[in-house]
């Protein structure tokens, strides 16, 4: 069943591609509520993450959100730094163009990483209303230790890899002090089944008064969600409307 949700969900991206079918901005007539920036994972670049996404960007387009794409620079493989500043420089441009003092953020797998440097460390917290993480790299990944484990080097010299490492000096200095910032609304939303973050409760963030930890399977025990296709499950994104709503996450487990 894993499998197959996997590649359901590739299906969707490669199909997407195929008819060329990209999402950059959010349309004139868009509702006036907050803009959202959908911050995409590792080794989405600039073309892989307008289609990737694209399923995510309509549904909140659907919901009356301005909904915008950013892509790791790199597609995520280098200094996370510099990804949360390009990010900065990203949401300044959404709220220029809007009009819109605060955004929101949907961040996938390396992209919450970035997105809670940005707020941490670059003003993202006088710019951002809510923050949902999906599989997210908040405490790391077993997985980015496995090619030192296996002799290879410390993840073959790709520092982005390195940066989502358990314990690796980027991740101790991210999550030193509290791991929410400000009146920033943190929803970290995660899967037992992750594949990639490993253990999956390096999803979680510290609750220190603004934050819900959410795990797919607790509400919904028979739904299958991989790290890849969490982006684009109906009953996540039941929770993403619901976190964005500023309501308390209860699942629709039957969502498509």
């Amino acid at each position: 069943m894993k499998v197959r949700k996997y590649a359901v969900a590739t299906a969707v991206a490669v199909m997407l591609s195929v008819v060329g079918f990209t999402v950059t901005s959010a349309p004139a007539q868009a509702a006036a509520k907050e803009p959202v920036v959908i911050v995409g994972g590792t080794f989405a670049g600039d073309f892989t993450a307008s289609v990737y996404y694209a399923p995510l960007a309509a549904r909140l387009r659907a919901d009356g959100y301005p909904a915008y794409i950013f892509a790791l620079p790199a597609a995520g493989l280098g200094d996370a730094r510099n990804s949360a500043a390009a990010l900065n420089t990203y949401v300044d441009t959404v709220r220029a163009a809007t009009g819109s003092a605060r955004v929101s953020l949907v961040a996938h797998s390396q992209g919450g990483m970035v997105s809670r440097y940005y707020i941490k460390n670059l003003g993202g917290a006088n710019e951002v209303t809510s923050l949902v993480n999906l599989a997210a790299v908040n405490y790391g990944t077993s997985l980015a230790n496995v090619a030192k484990l296996l002799g290879l080097g410390n993840c073959v010299g790709i520092i982005g890899c390195q940066q989502m490492a358990i314990g690796s000096s980027f991740l101790n200095d991210l999550n030193a002090g509290d791991d929410t910032i400000g009146n920033v609304r943190y929803t970290n939303i995660v899967t037992s089944e992750d594949e990639i973050i490993i253990p999956y409760t390096n999803g979680y963030l510290n609750n220190d008064g603004n934050n819900v930890n959410v795990k797919v399977q607790s509400k919904c025990w028979a739904r299958v969600v991989g790290h890849v296709s969490i982006a684009l499950d109906g009953t996540v994104y039941s929770g993403i409307r619901q976190a964005l709503a500023k309501q308390a996450i209860d699942l629709n487990c039957w969502a498509i």
